[in-house]
């Protein structure tokens, strides 16, 4: 079995430099595929290969990624920017020199923003790109994991579907069991009615109108055959490779139809039992056929 679910979840952790990280991965059921990213502030471009990365893999349901990042202390120098030392002092200068306020402190100046800097070797062009490579390079493993995990539904799902496909093969030839003393019970029926519109004299031609509704309702053979050929049709998608979802949630309404039709022209008891056991199964069949991707 090679189906595939819509639902699954993965976590990678990674580090690069002063920088941690943590991946998320998650996935639920979709009509289609949707990517949706959330990632940390100066990364964008990891966006664009989160989304290709997820469309190279999946076919179908909401998938989710998102990025946690941290950076930690670093070890790298500390330096005074002159400039914007300069600055403030240009723009305190005439309150001081008014009395409107005292000559700064040292340690004032310094806590001011911008005039500390530390050097960071993480700021650099080729460590920052290195450093989103890694963390791209995570979100790939996230979603293999991710595809994974969907992979190990769609085996669940599987077992789940083909044991549905063997009640509704089973109840299908009990059907068929039954179906043949359809034509009997028909033809029993159409005495009695014959007898009934002799009494009316009724026409011949609403005889032969009579007698023709009632021998198309005798025959299901049409409706247990195609039964048949679904059951086998859904068994080659369940072992088939790649998205079957939409293809499974057809057959489903397929199935549903010759169920109901089969309903409409039984003439016992017995034979609706089999029709409505039919329909229950199937509708157990199309709840999980709506988890396959």
């Amino acid at each position: 079995m090679t189906i595939s679910g819509m639902t699954g979840f993965a976590r990678v952790e990674g580090a690069a430099g002063a920088w941690t990280w943590a991946v998320e991965a998650r996935s639920v059921n979709g009509r289609g595929l949707e990517v949706r990213f959330r990632g940390p502030p100066g990364f964008d471009g990891l966006e664009r290969g989160a989304r290709e990365a997820a469309q190279a893999r999946f076919q179908r349901g909401q998938v989710g990624v998102s990025i946690q990042a941290r950076r930690g202390e670093t070890g790298g120098q500390s330096r005074v920017n002159l400039a914007v030392l300069e600055g403030y002092l240009a723009l305190g200068e005439s309150l001081v020199a008014a009395g409107r306020a005292a000559p700064p402190s040292m340690d004032g100046l310094l806590a001011l923003r911008g005039v500390i800097e530390t050097g960071d070797e993480d700021d650099a062009p080729e460590a920052r790109a290195a450093i989103e490579a890694a963390m791209a390079a995570s979100i790939v493993q996230a979603l293999e994991g991710l595809k994974t995990a969907r992979l190990a539904e769609g085996a669940a799902l599987a077992g789940l579907m083909a044991g549905f496909l063997d009640r509704i093969e089973a109840a299908t030839g009990a059907a068929e069991g039954e179906a043949e003393g359809q034509p009997a019970l028909i033809r029993d029926r159409f005495e009695r009615r014959l007898a009934e519109l002799a009494g009316e004299a009724a026409s011949a031609e609403r005889i032969v109108q009579e007698a023709a509704a009632m021998a198309l309702k005798a025959d299901v053979r049409e409706e247990l055959d195609r039964l048949k050929s679904h059951v086998a049709a859904a068994r080659a998608l369940l072992a088939d490779e790649g998205a079957s979802g939409r293809r499974l949630d057809f057959l489903t309404q397929e199935f549903m139809r010759e169920a109901n039709t089969l309903c409409a022209k039984s003439a016992s008891v017995a034979l609706t039992a089999h029709g409505l056991e039919l329909k229950a199964v199937i509708d157990q069949f199309r709840e999980q056929a709506q988890n396959v991707e």
